[in-house]
């Protein structure tokens, strides 16, 4: 009897094994599994087209690289320029109310416009006029000791220097002034030195498909000059080789001795 009970209690306690689900039920589940796959994929297309309407709406120059997304966009007032330019002042311990400093936050400014106006000019397109009627001519072009000033961006506080450029031409080539503007198109812009020197010859290699391109670029610091170490005098230098002049040392040796005002 107490065995029978056990029995009967057992399998009053024993789980109900649950139904198998239905075929329909199955394809049910599966609908709403690729249901919500495709609207995921919709949403990640939504948001990619909204993207690419947004880099069209702050469109900026294929070769301004380091320009933050949607600068156009979010980019302050004059007014509000010259209100931080106030703030500074303040900082620094000043009254920008006193005579000399009134009319500064606009002069400031003004000149930030022109010192940092390389964000505004599109790099490629100064080289995109060559002249492909030059006799055959396919040996180096090097223009040297172009001048130009920059500013840091770790300080904001200038540099400046001389920069030099070669390339074998092979389609043709460009006019020597576009090879000056280049440089001063990646000089103002908050820079470090050596981005500086491969932007120059990442624009001479995509749009002029030269046979070889160099560049050296040698600047002083007033970051390490005016502060920091406070060393003046030093002059830093940075090259980039591409092509021809990166396969061959020998190119390298005579680009270098031409820079300096000997013969190769």
């Amino acid at each position: 009897m107490d065995a029978a009970l056990k029995s009967l209690s057992y399998g009053a306690s024993r789980p109900v094994p649950e139904a198998e689900p239905s075929l329909s039920v199955m394809r049910n589940d599966n609908d709403r599994v690729v249901a919500s796959l495709a609207e995921r994929r919709a949403e990640t297309a939504a948001l990619e087209v909204a993207e690419d309407a947004t880099k069209d709406i702050a469109r900026k120059p294929a070769s301004a690289t380091r320009v933050p997304e949607g600068i156009a966009l979010a980019r302050p007032s004059r007014e509000e320029a010259e209100a931080a330019v106030r703030t500074l002042l303040r900082w620094a311990g000043d009254d920008p109310n006193r005579e000399g400093l009134l009319d500064t936050p606009a002069r400031v400014v003004k000149a930030y416009g022109q010192l940092f106006g390389g964000y505004d000019v599109d790099a490629d397109a100064l080289l995109e006029r060559v002249f492909e009627e030059v006799e055959g001519y396919s040996d180096i072009v090097l223009v040297r000791d172009i001048p130009f000033y920059s500013h840091c961006e770790h300080h904001m506080v200038p540099f400046m220097g001389l920069a030099h450029i070669a390339y074998y031409p092979t389609k043709g080539v460009v006019g020597l002034s576009k090879l000056a503007r280049v440089v001063d198109t990646f000089a103002r812009r908050l820079q470090t030195q050596e981005t500086m020197t491969a932007q120059i010859a990442d624009v001479i290699e995509s749009i002029l498909k030269p046979r070889g391109v160099a560049v050296l670029v040698e600047a002083e610091h007033l970051c390490m000059a005016m502060r920091g170490v406070q060393k003046a005098g030093v002059s830093t230098i940075t090259t980039q080789f591409r092509g021809a002049f990166r396969e061959d040392a020998s190119e390298q040796v005579r680009f270098l001795t031409l820079v300096r005002g000997g013969k190769a």
